[in-house]
């Protein structure tokens, strides 16, 4: 079973959890870590023999076009993570529409890859957003990984399918949400980020091994600011943020080499490719 990896390129300031902390109007003042701390999942992957998507913010593709090349170059997937790292939800159809055509142009002129994938930020499509994944398709795009099937205090869409699923019956685009696993009745989130770095390895093995099992690709992701434990401390944040975000970051690299010698990996597209393929039912 081909798994799907991915890295969500952003850094450590433009994050969920200090977004009523830190201002937008404040990011290009502060140390900018994306693009070494990218350069370094490149080589993570390059000595697992693993190739990767990676949803990208158009606000660090403009910053560093050269990344992006480096990314393309290296055989991984590019793929678009919206420009400022704006929750879909706070957004309504023309703006969410301007903001993927915005990044997708950035991305694109940067390295000339074709941009076919999406993942909102913060996993912000639910039930608030219907007439999201209608604009995924007027832009073109053909799959989207923007969902978790999960109740969690900062986003979730409970009522989604675990699985990959045509969110519109009447046309191809395929989402494919994070993984999760269930544990004692419940759906837990155990596809990657914060969950994977702070919970015992053995969970996020058992949460692949799971949907392996019921014949469908785990999908797993993280961010470039997790293996870097010495970035800069945000204190004004509230500690749970502070907690969340900053825990075992130095043993995010170690757990991850674990993960992609245990498992097979591959970009999105491939793996979406082959779901197509094999036929992806409407959501019910």
């Amino acid at each position: 079973m081909r798994n799907a990896l991915s890295v969500d390129v952003e850094d450590w300031f433009q994050v969920g959890a200090f977004e009523n902390t830190i201002h937008r109007e404040d990011w290009n003042r502060l140390e900018y870590r994306a693009e070494h701390n990218s350069d370094a999942c490149l080589a993570l992957f390059a000595e697992a023999g693993v190739k990767a998507t990676f949803f990208t913010l158009g606000w660090v593709a403009q910053r560093s076009p050269a990344l992006i090349r480096r990314i393309v170059d290296a055989g991984h997937e590019i793929a678009s993570h919206g420009y400022g790292h704006e929750r879909v939800f706070t957004l309504d159809k023309a703006r969410f529409a301007a903001n993927i055509a915005r990044t997708r142009k950035l991305i694109e002129d940067a390295c000339g890859q074709h941009v076919i994938g999406y993942r909102a930020p913060s996993f912000s499509f639910d039930a608030r957003t219907p007439w999201a994944y209608e604009a995924l398709i007027e832009g073109g795009y053909v799959y989207s990984s923007s969902v978790a099937p999960v109740r969690h205090d900062h986003y979730g869409w409970p009522e989604a399918p675990r699985f990959a699923f045509r969110p519109l019956a009447a046309v191809e685009l395929i989402e494919l949400p994070v993984t999760t696993a269930i544990i004692a009745g419940r759906t837990m989130a155990m596809g990657g980020g914060g969950f994977f770095r702070l919970l015992p390895y053995r969970l996020s093995a058992y949460a692949i091994q799971q949907a392996n099992q019921a014949g469908a690709p785990a999908s797993f992701y993280f961010h470039p600011w997790e293996i870097d434990p010495d970035q800069p401390r945000v204190t004004a944040a509230p500690l749970r943020s502070q907690l969340r975000h900053y825990t075992k970051l130095k043993a995010m690299a170690g757990k991850l080499k674990r993960l992609t010698h245990q498992f097979q990996w591959d970009r999105y597209d491939h793996v979406v490719a082959g779901l197509a393929e094999a036929g992806v039912k409407p959501a019910p």
